[in-house]
């Protein structure tokens, strides 16, 4: 049987998740439209790893630590696409990747 999550992994693993939900949204909102930058491209790309990632950290994967790496710079990328856009979902995007690169590189450390 495994330990139970530590607070700093639950956190991460829902950091991720939300991130996931406002790429997907973004996405959503975004697709069609055009766009300078890969928006929305980046939301397919950063929602993907999020999921994975959560999933590895809470089945506690010996790869979960090189996956968050990850993680950080496709939310990094993602962060920076969406946050050149005005538009409120964007927004909330860039934000949810900001919070779940913050909170993997605790994870990767």
């Amino acid at each position: 049987m495994s330990n139970p999550l530590d607070q700093s992994t639950k956190d991460c693993i829902a950091a991720c998740n939300d991130c996931a939900t406002e790429c997907g949204n973004c996405f959503a909102h975004m697709v069609g439209k055009e766009s300078k930058n890969a928006c929305p491209a980046c939301c397919i790309e950063c929602a993907a790893i999020c999921r994975l990632c959560a999933d590895a950290i809470a089945r506690n994967s010996p790869f979960a630590k090189q996956i968050c790496k990850l993680c950080v710079d496709i939310c990094d990328w993602c962060a920076k696409e969406c946050g050149a856009h005005d538009m409120d979902g964007c927004k909330r995007c860039a934000a949810a990747c900001r919070h779940c690169a913050e909170a993997c590189r605790k994870m990767a450390s």
